[in-house]
């Protein structure tokens, strides 16, 4: 699933580019959600902070204090990986845009044959197989995340678990989190687990055991969450669900 943030002061665009985004994700059978609609710059940047967002659709004149660039620019800081598309009427604004590391910039009125091929370069870019990676200690150590097990929270620190070693930096979870890869769940205060690498759930102790026998834990506050990707099987393997 692809989800799309949809931002700009005109109502009527706003509800235009809904429906053609909408019409694109039938005809070429993309798995897409506008997750959010909205004229509203501060709504935005909330709803960015706290949920999962793949696209940003963002006009660059609003009718607020904060402009499109604004916004761009707080978004980038906190996520790296989100996808930008400007739109705007004004032509001179498109070298700026692309100053925030955006995708794409599409002039208003808007083109159905410009938007469809935009967003069929998003989702073949999305959708490319990718190698990820984490970077630790100013760059010094880099981590393909495939290889990673499970993340710990130990104090001031951060442990990456991997089968044959563990890497540590002073840091948190909240630098982290939003760049995952979406196989990374959140399932207790203390850890991130790669579901990919999960074998068995035992549910006497609301702990997760991992394929290469490692465990790490299930806390109440993060269960519901991975009990719906455990019980969709929305991972790469079978899990098993043990009652002892």
């Amino acid at each position: 699933m692809i989800n799309f943030i949809l931002c700009d002061d005109n109502v009527v665009i706003l509800n235009r580019l809904s429906k053609m985004l909408e019409t694109i994700f039938i005809k070429k059978d993309i798995d897409g959600n506008i997750c959010l609609k909205t004229t509203s710059p501060d709504e935005t940047l909330e709803y960015v902070s706290n949920h999962k967002a793949d696209v940003l659709f963002l006009d660059i004149n609003l009718n607020s204090k904060l402009t499109g660039c604004d916004v761009a620019d707080i978004v980038r800081k906190n996520n790296k990986n989100i996808y930008i598309v400007f739109l705007t009427g004004h032509l001179e604004y498109a070298l700026l845009a692309y100053k925030y590391k955006t995708f794409d910039y599409l002039a208003k009125p808007i083109i159905d044959e410009r938007l469809e091929e935009t967003v069929l370069r998003l989702y073949d870019d999305m959708t490319a197989e990718k190698i990820n990676y984490i970077r630790l200690n100013n760059n010094r150590t880099v981590i393909n995340t495939d290889e990673i097990n499970y993340i710990k929270k130990n104090g001031m620190k951060l442990v990456f678990c991997t089968n044959n070693e563990t890497f540590e930096t002073y840091s948190s979870f909240s630098k982290f989190e939003k760049n995952l890869p979406e196989n990374f769940i959140r399932c207790h205060k203390s850890y991130i687990v790669n579901i990919n690498k999960v074998a068995k759930l035992q549910a006497s102790d609301n702990s997760l055991e991992l394929k290469n026998h490692q465990k790490c834990y299930l806390g109440a506050k993060y269960k519901n969450n991975f009990m719906e990707v455990f019980n969709n099987g929305n991972t790469t393997n079978n899990l098993e669900y043990t009652h002892n």
